[in-house]
């Protein structure tokens, strides 16, 4: 089944699968903008959300993820949403659990090229997340927001440690079929598979894995923050904030 939230009227139950289905023609996009001295650069591509049989016997639940680092770092973006979650038939799936892992896999990503892990930053992954939720609250996916605040501009609101600053966005589904952008289909049913597709996603655009692993003319990163946000149409916001120090 297409996810198992249970809550809320027939007539708003509705009102959301009718979004869904509406959002569900989007599917699955991915950007990138990396802002050095403010400039910005994107990349796009878009898979399908596919109808049809299931994918098979269902797949285990996850695996207890490595614990990224500070969860309640002194400062903090104001509209950090916090834990945001979803039921799937083989686990509830929630935020802080794919960002563990997504943060994991991207330094062995990194590991396997030669280069040093990236730090947890608890302040980047707070404003990571407060974008993640307020794309998926207002409708929109992109760097800049409605109110024409690009990754830099957000970052610099809640504090000003980086002197080089990027980010990746990503946005998917769980608990429903997704066609990969390099062929296949999957359906992701936990935290573990969710986190490893969003950065399987990333690494197979050119782009996005310059970022990951500072090819190009993309600085030396230091640290990075992941920022997850659930909706409760299982569509799923991903963000990934590096930073250079000052």
């Amino acid at each position: 089944m297409d996810g198992s939230r249970s809550d809320g009227t027939g007539h708003d139950r509705a009102r959301r699968c009718d979004r869904a289905l509406l959002r569900g023609l989007l599917s699955l996009l991915v950007a990138i903008a990396l802002v050095v001295s403010l400039a910005v650069g994107t990349a796009v591509f878009a898979p399908q959300v596919t109808d049809g049989f299931g994918l098979g016997e269902g797949p285990a639940p996850s695996s207890e993820p490595p614990p990224a680092g500070e969860r309640n770092p002194p400062v903090t973006d104001p509209d950090d949403p916090g834990t945001t979650r979803y039921e799937t038939d083989v686990e509830t799936i929630t935020s802080p659990t794919v960002e563990d892992f997504v943060h994991a896999e991207i330094n062995e990503r990194r590991a396997e090229h030669g280069l040093e892990p990236l730090e947890w930053d608890g302040t980047a992954a707070s404003v990571a997340r407060a974008h993640t939720r307020d794309m998926g609250q207002r409708d929109y996916f992109a760097h800049t927001n409605p109110d024409g605040e690009g990754p830099y501009d957000r970052f610099r609101d809640v504090d000003d440690y980086c002197r080089a600053y990027g980010e990746n966005i990503a946005m998917t589904w769980v608990d429903r079929r997704v066609e990969r952008p390099t062929g296949g289909v999957v359906r992701y049913e936990t935290a573990e598979a969710l986190a490893i597709g969003l950065v399987d996603q990333w690494m197979n655009s050119t782009d996005h894995r310059r970022a990951i692993l500072e090819e190009g003319e993309t600085p030396t990163w230091d640290r990075a923050g992941v920022g997850v946000y659930i909706d409760e149409d299982g569509a799923v916001y991903a963000g990934q904030n590096f930073c250079r120090e000052w």
